[in-house]
């Protein structure tokens, strides 16, 4: 579908067919999936996600509270902050929105943390694997630019020329993209020629 649009653009501006081509992955994420959208998803967020190569980053969904109990354990969910009944709702939503737009990913990746793992898992995008760099460093500032090196390598080597699901933290997000995502936002970006991240577009889900 994205090819033939392609052919058809003729002289068509860059920006003007980014837009064409989110109109067409709106209109289709509304028609195919039951009028499942999330809110506040613009055009270009759509166009920039469906791009071979963006990298979206999401924070985990809906999660009440802030930060995680005294002695939590990452093998022991019962001791973490994790998603209501409200965020798997809203992780459900954001991924049959995607999937009814036709974008796919050639890798999902999640923290370890509980909420992104079951986030990741419930958006139904693919297979979900644990990335220890992707982990939540808001309790503890000294493994900030250590962990966010780590992903910038992985996406650099092991994730070059694919599209790439990473479903993280506030902190992370903030830490790669310098933007401040909420819960369950899709910040989208591009690699640029200094390795680092390029925001392209954003998907906000409505609560």
């Amino acid at each position: 579908m994205l090819d033939r649009m392609m052919r058809i653009a003729g002289g068509v501006s860059a920006r003007r067919l980014a837009r064409r081509l989110g109109a067409v992955l709106v209109a289709a994420a509304v028609a195919l999936g039951g009028g499942i959208m999330p809110a506040g998803a613009s055009p270009e967020g759509w166009a920039a996600l469906a791009r071979p190569g963006a990298v979206a980053l999401m924070r985990h969904a809906l999660a009440p509270g802030t930060g995680d109990p005294a002695g939590f354990r990452l093998d022991d969910c019962a001791t973490q902050r994790n998603l209501d009944d409200r965020g798997r709702a809203q992780a459900r939503a954001v991924g049959e929105a995607i999937g009814a737009a036709g974008i796919g990913f050639d890798a999902v990746l999640t923290s370890q943390w509980c909420r992104c793992r079951e986030t990741a898992e419930l958006l139904a995008l693919g297979a979900v694997r644990p990335f220890p760099a992707l982990n939540s460093f808001f309790a503890d500032r000294s493994t900030r630019d250590a962990q966010t090196a780590a992903v910038l390598d992985f996406l650099a080597v092991e994730g070059a020329g694919q599209r790439i699901l990473l479903v993280t933290h506030q902190v992370n997000i903030t830490a790669l993209t310098g933007r401040v995502p909420r819960s369950g936002e899709i910040i989208v970006a591009e690699r640029g020629e200094d390795g680092r991240l390029r925001v392209t577009g954003t998907i906000r889900p409505g609560e």
